[in-house]
């Protein structure tokens, strides 16, 4: 009897240990996803890629959903070689290509946020990826605009001083015309005298 216990508890061992590698070598053969950029800075009306890789034995569906503070949105949803689903917000910002990965268009502020790719196989198994996306505004914009105004007002101020250089000049040249006709007249009355 207590060799038929041994048997029986090592046939369970023996099981467990293979329900284990069969699992080990199927979450191994499944689904790769692969985020090379997970961090995405930029700024306002640029065109963004948000790349991914992935590979599996089944045909994936890939389901692309975008996260805020204040909700979850679904933007772009396929399976392999068929029609995708575009949300309605998204149809005319979005690119999709054969890798997995979505181009959006014309990104603004309110871009900002989680992108969840999830590649999910026919038999199941699912992986999830994450790009953060900042986009910040151009404040380049207000400093430049700033910059061309001053140039302008220091080349009025240029235009100016030159003016009141000239007209400096002038007033001058007319004083000493005028110092000069006194001077001849004051010679000529005393001459005169």
């Amino acid at each position: 009897m207590k060799i038929l216990r041994d048997w029986r508890d090592a046939k369970a061992s023996a099981v467990l240990i293979a329900v284990c590698f069969i699992q080990h070598f199927y979450q191994s053969k499944g689904i790769m996803l692969f985020v090379p950029d997970p961090i995405i800075n930029t700024t306002v009306a640029q065109n963004i890629l948000l790349s991914v890789e992935y590979s599996c034995k089944g045909i994936p569906s890939i389901q692309w959903e975008y996260m805020s503070n204040w909700r979850i949105q679904s933007i772009v949803g396929w399976k392999a070689e068929s029609d995708f689903n575009v949300t309605k917000s998204y149809s005319d910002r979005v690119h999709r290509y054969g890798n997995g990965s979505i181009q959006l268009l014309n990104v603004g502020v309110k871009d900002t946020g989680y992108y969840v790719v999830t590649v999910t196989e026919d038999i199941g198994s699912t992986k999830h990826g994450t790009i953060i996306l900042n986009v910040h505004e151009i404040l380049y914009e207000d400093v430049y605009f700033v910059a061309v105004f001053i140039a302008f007002l220091a080349a009025g101020s240029a235009v100016l001083i030159c003016l009141m250089w000239l007209c400096n000049k002038c007033v001058h040249v007319s004083q000493k015309k005028k110092q000069s006709r006194r001077a001849e007249e004051i010679e000529l009355r005393i001459l005169s005298d």
